[in-house]
């Protein structure tokens, strides 16, 4: 049975299960919270740490005059502005200069939901302002249009534009395989924003047994991956750096049922340890090959099958996480145009190791399959990966005046491609409306073809300040 055939089953098996009250699904679970209220209550499970990013606008949605409106009104207004702290011969000295609206509106109805959320954006760095709904460019960013009902006390489903995550990972991802902003993550807007919207149907089952998430995705949703507009890297095709001078073009996998994604979670409680086994079927989300002929970047296609495990581990919260990415258009791993097959495994670990101050460190490698077969078919000359990736990670996190100013570093090292990257931030809550802060993408790394080597050219600061409603 390949992939798509057992996510095909699952999904069988979790509508006809759950939407059937007295089958197996009907008893009533003990849920995560949020996910067993009533669609109008209905929120989704909390996202990893600063991905939510939407607090500070919860906190003042009784004010009279969104009172006075037929739905609930709330959003943010932002302006952000950064610079490079070198020179980059292929991009502007500026990184970052916008300002954005966001404006989130839900209406309940009769049994469900209506949630719409979109950004107005000004980018002083876009070329082009002409909007875009696909990449998220332009001047307007839709982030959510999306319809909550719950056909059965037991299940939830969410139809429309929606964020999307799960996994086990601080931004490191494995069987995560929704999109991803990778440009808004490197140049400085909130963290948020490294979560791309997908369009999509998400069927959510409870049961005592397990409980079941199934996305389906009719067209594939890719990053918003780097092609050099906004940030250089190392272009394997020109084997140099490039930037706004060679600009990727890529032919996305774009016909609507035929060019779908799936994905699929199973996941339970045992004890205190939450234990999920997860499927997906599509594509590599980033482009991971180039047609010989144009020279175009390609999405191969993609199967991947993986599990976590997270709970307690003496005094703070471990997790262990891994996936097999089986590149099914290179299977035998001698076409240097297709990304291999990889082993991904990821180890976690987080404690609070004094009051308001707390430590998370991961391990991670990226094993590549067929090494052999990839060694002998590379063109000569070209940069050859090594076969295991090895990164380590720690985030450090600090809370002082009433937990109103917080101090996060976020270091990634790697040891294998002696590279490194540096995500230091600091964020002061003003009042409940007001907040600000500055931070910076620092690359370091002793090769230019390496993952975070690349980067080098595009080290910044940035400050940004946000007023909620």
């Amino acid at each position: 049975m390949n992939t798509r055939s057992l996510l095909w089953g699952m999904l069988l098996a979790g509508i006809g299960l759950g939407v059937a009250p007295g089958a197996l699904w009907a008893a009533a679970p003990e849920l995560p919270e949020g996910l067993g209220a009533p669609a109008s209550d209905t929120e989704e499970p909390a996202l990893p740490a600063g991905l939510g990013g939407e607090a500070g606008a919860e906190q003042t949605t009784d004010r009279p005059a969104a009172a006075a409106l037929p739905f609930r009104l709330r959003g943010f207004w932002e302006a952000r502005g950064g610079t490079r702290l070198g020179d980059d011969p292929y991009e502007r000295d500026l990184s970052i200069a916008e300002t954005r609206l966001q404006l989130e509106a839900e209406k309940y109805f009769q049994g469900a939901t209506l949630r719409l959320t979109g950004d107005f954006l000004y980018d002083d760095l876009d070329d082009d302002r002409s909007v875009d709904l696909e990449s998220g460019e332009g001047a307007f960013d839709l982030r959510e249009a999306s319809l909550v009902f719950s056909p059965s006390a037991d299940t939830d489903v969410k139809l429309g534009r929606q964020i999307l995550t799960w996994g086990t990972g601080d931004l490191v991802f494995i069987n995560d395989l929704f999109p991803k902003d990778w440009v808004s993550f490197f140049i400085g807007r909130d963290v948020e924003y490294l979560k791309a919207p997908s369009d999509a149907l998400k069927v959510s089952a409870f049961s005592s047994w397990a409980n079941l998430d199934l996305v389906y995705t009719p067209r594939f949703d890719a990053d918003r991956f780097i092609d050099g507009r906004r940030l250089s890297f190392f272009n394997t095709g020109q084997g140099r750096l490039t930037g706004r001078n060679a600009v990727v073009l890529a032919d996305r996998p774009a016909d609507a049922f035929e060019d779908d994604e799936w994905a699929a979670r199973l996941y339970r409680n045992l004890g205190a340890y939450e234990v999920a086994l997860y499927g997906y079927d599509g594509f590599w989300k980033s482009p991971a090959g180039a047609d010989p002929a144009s020279g175009r970047a390609r999405f191969p296609p993609l199967s991947v099958l993986g599990a976590s495990l997270r709970g307690p581990v003496g005094p703070g919260i471990g997790n262990v996480e891994l996936g097999y990415y089986d590149s099914r258009a290179d299977r035998d791993g001698d076409d240097p145009t297709v990304r291999n097959s990889e082993l991904r495994l990821l180890l976690g670990y987080e404690q609070e190791i004094a009051r308001n101050l707390t430590l998370g460190l991961q391990y991670y490698l990226e094993r590549m399959g067929e090494f052999e077969a990839y060694r002998r078919a590379l063109p000569p000359g070209a940069p050859v990966r090594d076969e295991n990736r090895h990164v380590l990670t720690q985030r450090l996190t600090w809370l002082t005046h009433s937990q109103n100013l917080e101090w996060s570093l976020f270091l990634f090292y790697s040891p294998s491609d002696r590279d490194a990257y540096l995500r230091p931030r600091v964020g002061y809550q003003v009042d409940d409306h007001l907040s600000v802060e500055a931070g910076g993408n620092l690359f370091f790394g002793a090769r230019e073809e390496t993952f975070f080597g690349q980067f080098q050219d595009n080290n910044n600061l940035y400050l940004g300040v946000r007023y909620g409603f």
